[in-house]
């Protein structure tokens, strides 16, 4: 983990291919030693050859292509950038169709505004800490679409962050069924962050032949949505009984809760869910932002705790709280913690 607390920033425009040459050029060493430990990094969990590994990658291509033109030139521009085949660059957006575990037990939640704030999405993003060198804060401002502000490994088409028209998104580990074959979870992100409204970020989602299972916390302009997409379906999840709604690793929507039983617990996602709802029913609709840092830095349990350290569990131990973000749409900007929520301190970005 680097001593520096805050990630660098980059910021690109202008046409898709544009953009990726700048973002090639402007992150070449983080691209290229992203790409080189890859395939290393997933066979932690899982087993997959070199020819596997590029054969989905290269036959993943046409299928993204059919789902965004754009994001493929855009990844095309990288690829010719930093001098490595496009297929390399596609294998980082497809790890997670290797594996269920890539973004490992992350616990999210959306708030709505109140007197002394406005809209609030979050989450603590528990995953490889070997993935940090090569994280950036990257400012895309696409011609004719909204800007985002995006919390990234460089190279990914999209990750966690917003858009400059309200929309707020955190992403999170589904257990459910899943194909090697598909259009990218990354893809059908950036489909979303070219979104204006709830629906148009759902129907983002929903035009998708997806190829793995997600959960996507989302701040909105109609307020805070959860989004469980499973392969075949997309359902939107509301705030019931509260204002505000939780999310950890576990499927939620009756439809699809019986998943929750054909595939193994991933971090104790049920006992972190119940510990967010309990830290959020006392005072979640007048939480400021410290207190929700406070949340997210919370230790009960630990170490499957909603803050998460490494430990020595044989097959999840590596994983940690790598960053801690908290995103506030309507005011363009979030607060990131590079390690830790509990002992690194937050930076703030704005678009």
């Amino acid at each position: 983990m680097s001593n520096e607390t805050r990630y660098r920033e980059i910021e690109i425009s202008g046409t898709p291919y544009e953009m990726g040459r700048q973002l090639g050029e402007a992150a070449c060493e983080e691209v290229r030693a992203f790409c080189a430990i890859a395939l290393e990094r997933l066979n932690k969990t899982v087993q997959v050859s070199y020819e596997k590994a590029k054969s989905i990658s290269e036959s993943c291509i046409p299928l993204a292509e059919s789902y965004s033109q754009d994001s493929v030139d855009e990844l095309r521009g990288v690829a010719e950038a930093v001098d490595l085949p496009l297929w390399e660059l596609m294998l980082l957006q497809i790890r997670n169709q290797f594996t269920a575990d890539s973004d490992a037990g992350c616990t999210a939640l959306s708030l709505p505004a109140n007197s002394e704030r406005g809209m609030v999405v979050a989450q603590n993003w528990d995953s490889d800490p070997a993935l940090d060198p090569f994280t950036v804060v990257l400012t895309r401002r696409p011609i004719g679409k909204p800007a985002l502000l995006n919390v990234t490994q460089a190279g990914l088409i999209a990750y966690i962050g917003f858009n400059d028209a309200g929309i707020g998104a955190c992403v999170n580990t589904l257990p459910a069924p899943s194909r090697s074959l598909g259009v990218p979870h990354y893809f059908t992100l950036r489909g979303l962050y070219e979104a204006k409204s709830l629906d148009e970020a759902a129907n983002a989602i929903q035009r998708a032949n997806r190829a793995i299972p997600v959960n996507i916390m989302l701040a909105t302009p109609e307020g805070p949505v959860d989004i469980e997409a499973s392969i075949e379906k997309v359902y939107v999840l509301r705030p019931d009984v509260t204002s505000w709604i939780t999310h950890t690793n576990h499927c939620l929507h009756p439809e699809i809760c019986e998943y929750n039983e054909q595939f193994p617990e991933l971090i104790e996602s049920h006992p972190r869910k119940a510990r967010i709802d309990t830290l959020l029913n006392s005072s979640a609709n007048g939480m400021n932002i410290d207190e929700i840092k406070a949340a997210l830095s919370d230790h009960e349990d630990h170490p499957r705790s909603i803050c998460r350290h490494v430990n020595d569990d044989d097959g999840t131990g590596f994983w940690q709280t790598v960053f801690s973000v908290i995103i506030e749409p309507e005011q363009r900007r979030m607060h990131v913690s590079r390690g830790t929520p509990c002992n690194s301190a937050y930076e703030t970005y704005q678009l």
